[in-house]
């Protein structure tokens, strides 16, 4: 069989651990964090992406949580593909009932997985370099923008997915959680969603 496989960058260790040495897997690609803050944007990449596999690959494995813009995505796409069934990456690494109880332990919580913690503070600088280029004329550092982002927030959850250098990940969500003024926890994650979902596709 040939496999390929489109997903967000924020799953590539997991997945890539996941995925080596199966000869299966004939293809994969990682498209760039952030779309799902464009909605149209992810749903228009997602669908290039894996309708430009046909021929390619016998069936994708989407790495994608639903993102509410990818609910009913698998209508467009014309390879066989399999979906997560989580609303995104941290449902994903966490499984969907984890996910609801941790929010419901504490419904202000940063949920840090690996890629997340890895990017920290300097994905919100670019965020705001980008949003808002005079922000330095205006008297605005990264940090105002983190306090107005994280504004009713009280907790980052550090979610140890067991993939990469652990003390380092661990380490990068302890300043993450510093730089955010949150109070720190950590907890395991799981590679059970990804790893059945590729199962199946």
């Amino acid at each position: 069989m040939r496999i390929g496989v489109v997903a967000c960058e924020c799953f590539r260790k997991e997945i890539d651990q996941l995925t080596e040495g199966d000869p299966d897997i004939s293809f994969k690609e990682y498209l760039e964090f952030g779309l799902h803050s464009y909605p149209q944007d992810l749903k228009r990449e997602v669908i290039g992406h894996v309708n430009g596999l046909i021929g390619k690959v016998d069936a994708v494995f989407l790495g994608y949580g639903t993102c509410n813009s990818l609910k009913d995505v698998i209508k467009e796409l014309k390879v066989p593909t399999v979906i997560i069934d989580a609303d995104d990456c941290v449902g994903a690494l966490l499984t969907p009932d984890e996910y609801a109880r941790e929010k419901k332990v504490c419904a202000g919580t940063m949920f840090a997985i690996p890629f997340i913690s890895e990017m920290g503070v300097d994905f919100f600088q670019k965020e705001l370099d980008s949003k808002m280029p005079n922000h330095q004329e205006l008297g605005v550092d990264v940090q105002w923008y983190l306090d107005m982002l994280f504004n009713g927030y009280s907790r980052l959850l550090h979610v140890d997915t067991g993939v990469g250098d652990r003390e380092h990940n661990e380490q990068r969500s302890r300043d993450f959680a510093e730089a955010l003024k949150l109070r720190y926890e950590a907890r395991c994650g799981t590679l059970e969603v990804l790893r059945d979902r590729l199962k199946d596709t």
